[in-house]
Formats: C-alpha cells, sequence, structure tokens
C-alpha cells in the first residue's frame, strides 16, 4: 500500500508538472475527451435513469406510509446530486476507462514502446499519462451532471406514475431545495475521482511487468483500486464540503 500511494504520488507530480509546462498536446486532449467522454454517455446515461427510478420508487413507498410523497422530489435530487450520481458514474466509468488506460500503457510497456519514446527524446509522461488525467477530470463532472438530470427526471417519472405525485409538486421539491453547495459538492467530487481514476490507471500500465500475464493483472488490479479509492475518498470528501459549508 505504501509503495502504491508513493508511487502514485511521485507520477502525481511528473504528471502536473508536465502539465504547466508548454508544449500542450491539445490534439491528444481531444482525443481523450472523445474516447473517455463521448464513448461513456450511454454507460453512464442508463445507469443514472433507472438508479433514479429505483431511488424515487423505494422513496415514495417508504414517504407514502407517512403522508409525505411530497418530498420525494428533495429526497431523490438531494441523493443523485450529492452522492449517487457523482459515486456511480464515477464506478461505471471509472472501471472502463482506467482498465482501458492500463491496457494501453501496458501493452506500450511490454512491447517497449517507452522506451523508444525515451531514448527518441519524447516525454512519455507529457505525451500520455497528462492528456488522459486531465481528459478524465474534465469530461467525469459533465458526465455526472447528464446522470443527476436523467436520474431527477427519471424519479419524476415515476413518482407520476406509480404514486400519482404531481409533476409540479416534484419540480417544486427539487428546484427550491436544491442549492448551490449541493452542485458544487457534487461536481468538486468528480473532478477528484476523475483524477484517482486517471492516475491509478497510468500508473499501473507503466509499472506492467511479465508480459501478457503481468498485463491481465495489472488490468483487473486498476479496476479494484481504482473503485476502492474512490469509495474511501468519497467520504473524506463529503466530510470536506460539509466542513466547508458549514464554515
Amino acid at each position: 500500500m505504501l509503495e502504491l500511494l508513493g508511487g502514485l504520488s511521485q507520477l502525481s507530480y511528473q504528471t502536473f508538472s508536465c502539465a504547466v509546462r508548454p508544449p500542450y498536446h491539445l490534439r491528444l486532449l481531444i482525443q481523450q475527451v472523445d474516447h473517455i467522454g463521448v464513448k461513456s454517455i450511454s454507460i453512464a446515461g442508463v445507469a443514472a435513469l433507472f438508479t433514479g427510478l429505483v431511488l424515487a420508487l423505494q422513496t415514495a413507498y417508504g414517504l407514502s406510509r407517512f403522508g409525505a410523497k411530497a418530498y420525494v422530489g428533495l429526497i431523490v435530487s438531494m441523493s443523485m446530486v450529492r452522492e449517487l450520481g457523482p459515486v456511480l458514474t464515477a464506478l461505471l466509468v471509472g472501471g472502463r476507462v482506467s482498465s482501458g488506460m492500463t491496457a494501453e500503457l501496458g501493452s506500450m510497456k511490454v512491447t517497449e514502446q517507452i522506451d523508444a519514446m525515451r531514448a527518441m527524446g519524447a516525454n512519455p509522461i507529457k505525451k500520455l499519462v497528462v492528456p488522459r488525467v486531465l481528459s478524465t477530470m474534465l469530461v467525469l463532472p459533465l458526465l455526472t451532471v447528464m446522470a443527476d438530470i436523467l436520474g431527477i427526471l427519471g424519479g419524476m417519472v415515476i413518482s407520476k406514475h406509480e404514486f400519482q405525485v404531481d409533476y409540479r409538486l416534484y419540480y417544486n421539491a427539487v428546484t427550491r431545495n436544491l442549492t448551490l453547495a449541493d452542485i458544487v459538492s457534487g461536481l468538486g467530487k468528480t473532478v477528484i475521482f476523475g483524477y484517482i481514476i486517471a492516475i491509478v490507471g497510468c500508473y499501473k500500465g507503466l509499472e506492467t511487468v511479465g508480459g501478457t500475464e503481468g498485463l491481465g493483472k495489472a488490468t483487473t488490479a486498476t479496476v479494484v483500486t481504482s473503485a476502492i479509492m474512490v469509495i474511501i475518498s468519497d467520504f473524506f470528501l463529503t466530510k470536506f464540503f460539509w466542513w466547508l459549508e458549514g464554515w
């Protein structure tokens, strides 16, 4: 664990040091935004929609016992924006993206392409790691916004058709209670989640040894490590944003 944290810290320092120095490879960044963001829309969208449906179904069923169905919109929107949207999107996109990064960079490491880049005077961190980290940190908040909206809309539909909660009542519960602090908290988390997903994927890829067998193990370890780190960091980020709001 200490070796992992040390390696991630060192790679993070190298990544952000390279990111602020020219040249800036915008073409590579745009390619990664397309690969990570556009191709993850369907995964994040479908999962968020059905999460909102299930959340509203369970919430409305419980609140209907107390005649409090008017609060379904509040609970669904708060849950999606502050927690479920960011975490669910990070886990789903992270499973796809981080493993892909490890597979790409790991295969380059195994076939000595990264060593060849260094021999030619190119910086592999600058060309391979920086675009992936920055694009993930940029794209994940945008995917989370989409996921939040779809989850809330899904909750609205199921509340109306299953529990006869009026659309306007649901809408008012969302708009009157959801604050800017809730939105900032959720999106702030996703920036950190994006960094974790990308830096773990790149680190595991660059540290791959042992040929194709080692590449398979590294890919598996990436998915597990990034998921655990996202969940652990979510706790501390939640505490931090609650403290920030009360400060």
